[in-house]
């Protein structure tokens, strides 16, 4: 009797990645935003990767509009609904987002919170909680977090439909803070664990990792985590401003290696399925830019 073939073994298709360009700088209120998340999607590595751009009104002098104690709120609402429905659009397993203020990774993370059904853990890498509220602040790039977890304006909370829970998010580098934001942390149980205690070791965090049970994570990484003295293009090194304008602003101590290591090691620990880089401002390369289009014969 002949023997019927023995059936090729399923294969599942490789996880499908998207990168998503999101040059806003409304969020941050500075045009400068905008140029840094142009100059970080082309430094990316090379990938076959597709690459969607959301469309970002251009920088402009003009000044932003206060809606709802939030500066150009409606702004910031379009381009995060613009990222959406690129998203949905392309279905995709993973995202790399290229932003911009740190407000870009509201949609993206929004849509793999619910891709995941919540089984996603978020590991916030910034020296910011970015989880105020209209009430305290005006910018909204500072309010991203508290939005995906329902928080304060409704309608950036209203961007996700599956509201992230506080036992989803554990924050690295950051250790200085507000009163009030000490207190809502602390109200809402979300660790933060300090350069300090990751300066050697990623222990602390893959122990959260382990602990969370969660089988996906989502990265946000502001750069402005990293130490200013190590890192060119970061806020506080700002041309012609002094250590006095930032002095009540909490400021990174991480170094690259650091971040790199911390990051290499969760891969190593659980599927990443989002990263967000967030805050690039080159202010040499910005000014470079502007000086040799005012040369002589390169500007002809």
């Amino acid at each position: 009797m002949p023997h019927s073939p023995t059936p090729a073994p399923q294969t599942s298709p490789a996880p499908k990645t998207l990168r998503l360009k999101m040059a806003q700088w409304q969020g941050g209120n500075l045009p400068a935003y905008h140029f840094g998340a142009e100059l970080l999607a082309w430094l990316a590595p090379p990938s076959d990767t597709p690459m969607v751009e959301v469309p970002i009104d251009p920088p402009s002098a003009d000044p932003l509009p206060l809606e709802d104690g939030i500066l150009a709120k409606s702004r910031v609402l379009a381009q995060a609904r613009s990222a959406r429905a690129l998203i949905d659009a392309h279905a995709p397993d993973r995202l790399v987002v290229f932003g911009g203020d740190c407000g870009v990774d509201l949609a993206p993370f929004a849509y793999l919170n619910e891709k995941y059904e919540g089984d996603l853990a978020i590991l916030w890498v910034d020296s910011h909680p970015d989880i105020m509220t209209p009430a305290e602040f005006e910018r909204a790039h500072a309010m991203v977090l508290g939005a995906l977890m329902g928080q304060g304006d409704q309608d950036l909370a209203d961007i996700a439909a599956r509201k992230v829970e506080p036992a989803q998010v554990v924050y690295a580098g950051m250790d200085e803070m507000s009163p009030l934001e000490r207190e809502r942390l602390t109200d809402w149980g979300i660790p933060f664990i300090g350069p300090d205690q990751l300066a050697e070791t990623s222990a602390p965090v893959l122990d959260w990792l382990r602990q969370s049970g969660k089988k996906h994570v989502a990265i946000h990484l502001d750069l402005d985590v990293l130490d200013p003295k190590g890192f060119r293009s970061l806020l506080f090194n700002k041309p012609g401003s002094d250590n006095a304008e930032w002095a009540d602003t909490p400021q990174g101590r991480m170094s690259l290696a650091q971040v790199v290591r911390l990051l290499r090691d969760v891969a190593g620990e659980v599927e990443i399925v989002g990263l967000g880089i967030a805050e690039h401002l080159p202010w040499d390369v910005m000014n470079l830019r502007d000086m040799l289009a005012e040369l002589p014969l390169l500007s002809d």
